[in-house]
């Protein structure tokens, strides 16, 4: 009772983006997306595959066989490459009909959508789709197209959407009424992803979509993963990331670019700790590259520090740059009065020694003088620490991922 009066209080002091009011993505959406592994190059029998690895238990988790989607990664996303892209109509839309009335689907790649929404249902997951390009050339603007591709979408049995950017359907209020559950009738919300590349962000009254892209489209280099990380903090402290309308800085790149395995577990820590969705894109039939990642991407306190809410959604707090140390810190409340998470990462190109980590200059820390220390990635208990606590080195790209709770 204590902890949800005090949240309530907080609730009062800091005043949050109001986000959509249908219960969807009241936790950061997980799943799995096409785009960053096959391109446009994808079809229905690929996706299906993915549906069938992401719900197998092949691996253990505290000694039990466990799929992802046992750990949360149910939605499993198409992203464009499904258009029949052409030119159709006096218009020469390039994917809807020439009226506008519905979307063009290439049945070459895609027979059957409704069997392959009802291939992921029959597995517990969830089915989602992609609108607003056709390898960006799409321009249709009339309401009729919106209307189409809502029905298209209804029709087929999706459960999500991402909206792009890319075309000229950018009105993500239409989107946002054509898909409420009240009007539909269903029993579930249609999750809508506002990929507009950072360009249409929402406010304190305003965020008809479930999650929205802060920055462009995240590319397989470290550098890139820094980049689109740093594009989420100003919306954050802003209190503009919150439950359902989540900053989201792209898909995970893990297990598609070519990085250290430290790399990898600092990428998926930093978009862990900071609230963002969780989209996987790596390829899931790769079973020995999915064994060799196992421990970062099933590693369930990670996952429950990025699901876990006590009124806000994570942020860099300190950053540190000299000739002998590039190293930035984030943290999360996890319970309410009673644990934060901290993420330091070292982002320098060599090994950076003999930090220190000050109890006092972590935002929210419930205890500032004796802290229980875990180590997250290891998942083990470091001891009790007296305001502070010293990391002797950091590898390259590495980092450190510490829940700090009182004693």
């Amino acid at each position: 009772l204590i902890v949800i009066i005090e949240a309530i209080k907080l609730a009062l002091v800091f005043e949050f983006v109001v986000g959509l009011d249908d219960g969807g993505a009241v936790t950061p959406p997980m799943g799995w997306r096409s785009w960053n592994l096959f391109g446009s190059h994808v079809n229905q029998s690929l996706m299906q595959d993915m549906m069938d690895e992401i719900s197998s238990r092949r691996n253990l988790v505290d000694g039990v066989l466990t799929s992802l989607s046992d750990l949360g990664f149910t939605d499993v996303g198409l992203d464009d490459g499904w258009q029949a892209c052409g030119n159709y109509g006096y218009a020469n839309y390039t994917y809807h009909s020439a009226s506008g009335v519905y979307p063009i689907v290439n049945q070459t790649r895609f027979s059957d959508f409704i069997e392959m929404t009802s291939y992921a249902h029959e597995r517990n997951l969830t089915a989602g789709w992609y609108l607003n390009n056709c390898i960006c050339k799409d321009h249709c603007t009339d309401d009729v197209c919106y209307q189409g591709d809502a029905a298209a979408l209804l029709s087929y049995n999706f459960d999500s959407v991402k909206l792009d950017n890319c075309g000229t359907q950018r009105d993500l209020n239409l989107w946002s009424n054509l898909f409420s559950a009240s009007i539909n009738d269903q029993t579930k919300p249609i999750i809508i992803e506002n990929c507009h590349w950072g360009h249409t962000l929402p406010n304190k009254t305003w965020c008809p979509f479930h999650f929205y892209r802060s920055s462009q489209d995240i590319k397989p280099y470290f550098t890139s993963v820094l980049y689109n990380l740093e594009s989420v903090f100003p919306l954050a402290d802003a209190n503009l990331s919150n439950p359902s309308c989540w900053a989201y800085p792209d898909m995970l790149e893990i297990g598609v670019a070519n990085f250290t395995q430290a790399e990898a577990r600092s990428h998926y820590a930093a978009w862990a700790i900071i609230s963002s969705p969780l989209t996987l894109s790596l390829d899931l039939r790769n079973h020995s590259l999915v064994d060799s990642l196992w421990s970062i991407i099933a590693n369930p306190e990670i996952i429950a520090i990025n699901q876990a809410w006590a009124g806000f959604s994570g942020s860099r707090f300190l950053f540190i740059n000299s000739s002998s140390a590039i190293v930035q810190f984030l943290y999360k409340p996890i319970i309410y009065n009673l644990s934060t998470a901290v993420l330091i990462m070292n982002l320098a190109h060599f090994t950076v020694s003999n930090l220190t980590l000050s109890f006092d200059s972590v935002p929210s820390l419930p205890c500032l003088s004796l802290c229980q220390v875990r180590d997250v990635f290891l998942r083990s208990d470091l001891g009790i620490f007296n305001s502070s606590f010293s990391i002797p080195s950091i590898e390259p790209h590495d980092s450190y991922f510490l829940l700090l709770s009182s004693t």
